[in-house]
């Protein structure tokens, strides 16, 4: 049995992926993707994702969360900062953070990744999501859509085909809709 690989995002109306775009994150929002983080054991991330995250959410060294972070902020800090991470990339000669990094034949690491036992992975970011995606290891695709229109930026599994089934739809007070959905099945 593997365990399933998860891909959630928020998304602009126009497909736009990138952080700045959308709404900001409000007290409902964190408490979802507080509870998306739950939902898997691995976080798998690219480096330049890994890196934002880190950068965002890492418990500094003080042992002091900042000022700046709200108590939801927090509440998702403290889930995400103890999770194990795996990050792929050329580029980087080490992490830390409770990451090891993956070289070499990514969709074999990620199919052996899927094959250990545990609840979930969870896969962030643009590039490497749509490249496991292309090779049909995403499991379920959970996108927040905000109703901005960015006008640009980098698009949502941009060159990607795929036909979804949506399996769940709900609406936050922002505006803002959670589509999850799995692959379809093929006729």
């Amino acid at each position: 049995m593997t365990q399933p690989l998860r891909y959630a995002i928020n998304v602009t109306l126009d497909g736009c992926v990138h952080h700045e775009a959308g709404l900001p994150p409000d007290e409902q929002s964190m408490a979802f993707w507080t509870d998306e983080l739950r939902r898997s054991d691995t976080l798998l991330y690219g480096r330049a994702t890994y890196e934002l995250m880190e950068g965002a959410w890492r418990r500094p060294e003080s042992g002091e969360w900042p000022d700046w972070m709200d108590a939801s902020e927090v509440a998702f800090s403290e889930v995400m900062d103890p999770m194990r991470k795996v990050v792929a990339s050329g580029t980087l000669d080490s992490v830390d953070w409770n990451a090891e990094l993956v070289r070499g034949d990514l969709i074999e690491a990620v199919r052996r990744l899927k094959g250990e036992p545990g609840r979930g992975v969870s896969v962030g970011g643009v590039r490497l999501p749509a490249t496991l995606a292309a090779h049909g290891l995403i499991d379920e695709y959970t996108f927040v859509v905000h109703p901005v229109i960015a006008g640009r930026g980098p698009r949502l599994l941009d060159g990607v085909d795929l036909r979804l089934e949506l399996i769940e739809r709900r609406e936050f007070r922002s505006g803002a809709v959670v589509q999850r959905f799995r692959p379809a099945e093929q006729d």
